[in-house]
């Protein structure tokens, strides 16, 4: 580290919007304690610079190019436990959050947070602390006790049919697809109903959608 930049946290930033990574950026130059390290505009660009820059703080968004980043946060976990995440994005779903609080992420930000939030979130990251609200946690604590042990309760062989069903594949096809009988794809789907508790294809399908954090990365 120069000279200039002893004592300031250092952000990484790993969003593919460049506007996005330029508004950070001007906001981060006005303040004196942070200073941003490096961009990334992907998942693999990510990954190199963590490994070359090591920053104390990445500021990630889930939606990348080559990306998988609750992947990537067990990775970055393990391998460079110095460096914290915050999560900035969009994407406000239980999936989501969970996900990533589950992989290792200090705390989940909403794009839309003003300034002197992010800032401070930022400062609070970097020193060690735990950034999920409390509603966040009740969150988080529902979705593993109502949605993830619905989908753990899915064989793998169950989790490819609920895949392919949420791809509009027919079950004529799924059987062709994953060398079963038409006889046996029926059964898998009447056992993804039962554990999902749902009565119909399109249930099914929604629920994979709007709950499964497997289905979204």
């Amino acid at each position: 580290m120069s000279t200039q930049h002893a004592n300031k946290i250092s952000v990484l930033v790993a969003d593919d919007h460049p506007p996005l990574r330029a508004g950070i950026r001007l906001m981060l130059s006005k303040t004196p304690d942070i200073y941003i390290i490096g961009e990334a505009g992907n998942g693999d660009e990510v990954a190199k610079l963590l490994d070359k820059l090591h920053p104390d703080v990445i500021l990630l968004d889930l939606k990348m190019p080559n990306f998988s980043p609750s992947g990537f946060e067990k990775w970055a976990r393990e391998n460079y436990p110095e460096t914290v995440t915050l999560v900035l994005t969009a994407h406000d779903r239980d999936a989501y959050l969970a996900n990533m609080m589950e992989s290792g992420a200090v705390g989940y930000l909403d794009k839309e947070m003003r300034a002197e939030q992010l800032i401070s979130a930022i400062r609070r990251a970097a020193l060690g602390e735990d950034l999920y609200t409390e509603q966040q946690k009740i969150r988080i604590s529902k979705w593993q006790e109502g949605v993830e042990k619905k989908w753990n309760s899915l064989s793998e062989r169950e989790k490819q049919v609920l895949r392919l069903l949420a791809e509009g594949i027919a079950n004529k096809d799924i059987s062709s697809r994953l060398y079963i009988s038409l006889k046996t794809a029926d059964k898998h789907i009447e056992r993804i109903y039962q554990k999902l508790e749902v009565t119909s294809r399109a249930e099914a399908v929604v629920w994979a959608i709007e709950n499964s954090s497997d289905f979204p990365y």
